[in-house]
């Protein structure tokens, strides 16, 4: 059995069925279905009785499971282990990442700091906050949206304010009445902008809102003159010239959304982990 087949059982377990780990994985249907005949074949033990809307584990898959996160913890601790020892840089450093972050600074960090660091593997994994944040002991390094992590050390990246736009101007005596496009994210960047609509209902209206779930697809639709988006400056600030737009404002402060690194105590012992901690707040650093 190799470790990947451990991580596969885990991740049907976590999705439920074969079709959701498949897309999960990157791998198709049939190659999940014929890894975990092998996998069962090799226990002796079905692992999981396929019903039409779940896999529920067996009393011996249980058994199995529990033994497949213990593999993979041990596994983790001995890279660990070798990576404080080693005199090179090197082990892996497991990394989950706000998708705005991601697509607007990790690539050219990641870039950067592979080149520097070639025996650092990296796992990264990218999504909502909020998923990130019930999941973030299972990472080294989490960089997330809104509020930091609880019981974790976070160091604050930057503060990003928003901003509305729309293709028609902003009229100072009239309410302005137009849709609104919103993108995919975490409650907390929902009630800001929930909150700042609600103070100027005398001056922005919106009669509908359309859903989108990536921000650069808001950001199209917004400029086909489909509607209003609310966006963070750092992926806005090349419209600003271009776009009608106001900042949002409450009690004369700008609304923004704050952006952390968090991290376990005791993790940055890791030499991996304490290198891309640096890198990062310098590259962060230099985009300001």
């Amino acid at each position: 059995m190799k470790i990947d087949d451990y991580k596969l059982l885990l991740k049907l377990q976590e999705v439920g069925t074969i079709r959701g780990t498949a897309k999960a994985v990157l791998i198709s249907q049939p190659a999940v279905t014929q890894r975990l005949k092998y996998m069962e074949e090799y226990f002796g033990h079905a692992v999981f009785i396929r019903t039409p809307k779940k896999l529920i584990p067996t009393p011996e898959g249980e058994i199995i499971l529990k033994h497949a996160a213990s593999v993979i913890e041990r596994e983790k601790e001995l890279k660990n282990q070798l990576a404080i020892s080693s005199d090179e840089v090197q082990g892996t450093l497991s990394i989950a990442c706000s998708s705005l972050i991601s697509q607007r600074f990790l690539p050219a960090l990641l870039g950067n700091f592979t080149t520097k660091f070639p025996k650092i593997a990296i796992d990264l994994v990218t999504g909502i906050s909020e998923d990130i944040k019930r999941n973030h002991k299972d990472y080294h390094v989490c960089i997330i949206r809104g509020e930091k992590l609880k019981e974790t050390t976070c160091i604050r990246l930057f503060d990003d304010p928003l901003y509305i736009f729309d293709t028609e101007e902003f009229p100072a005596n009239s309410i302005k009445e137009r849709p609104l496009i919103a993108f995919s994210s975490d409650d907390s960047m929902h009630e800001l902008v929930d909150n700042w609509l609600y103070v100027h209902q005398d001056k922005i209206k919106p009669i509908k809102t359309m859903t989108v779930d990536q921000i650069e697809t808001c950001k199209q639709l917004m400029k086909q003159g489909l509607g209003m988006a609310v966006l963070p400056e750092s992926v806005s600030d090349a419209m600003q010239e271009e776009y009608p737009n106001l900042p949002l404002r409450l009690n004369g402060k700008a609304v923004s959304r704050q952006t952390w690194v968090c991290f376990q105590e005791g993790v940055r012992a890791l030499p991996q982990v304490d290198h891309f901690i640096n890198e990062l707040v310098a590259f962060l650093a230099t985009q300001e």
